[in-house]
């Protein structure tokens, strides 16, 4: 089954799940300001998807009103407390199929190409 981290208010994320449901593709959604994910499941994200920093969101409110100091996390240890104390940072969706393989974002011609559908 596949599952889309995200948040519920977020229109991306709504998008993403409609995508899936009009394709039929199974899926369950975990916002994760209500469940967190754990260092280790933020750690395995980030070896997918190319470290920490390719997964925060830099042009959110969220990331702008940081304290300098914040933003210049260096060790994968600063980058988890941050990403857990501040979940909205993550780019969404987060998807994680099966297979293991995660990506983040959503388009069209992106899950049409993840999922296998012409």
């Amino acid at each position: 089954m596949t599952t889309l981290y995200g948040l519920k208010n977020c229109d991306t994320c709504r998008k993403a799940t409609k995508w899936l449901d009009r394709f039929g593709i199974a899926h369950a959604f975990v916002d994760y300001r209500e469940q967190k994910p754990s260092p280790e499941t933020l750690a395995e994200w980030a070896g997918k998807l190319g470290g920490f920093a390719a997964m925060a969101n830099k042009s959110s409110t969220t990331w702008r009103q940081l304290p300098e100091n914040r933003k210049a996390a260096a060790s994968d240890a600063e980058w988890k407390l941050l990403l857990r104390e501040h979940p909205q940072l993550i780019r969404r969706p987060v998807v994680v199929t099966d297979d293991g393989e995660v990506t983040q974002g959503f388009s069209d011609n992106g899950f049409k190409k993840r999922f296998g559908i012409a």
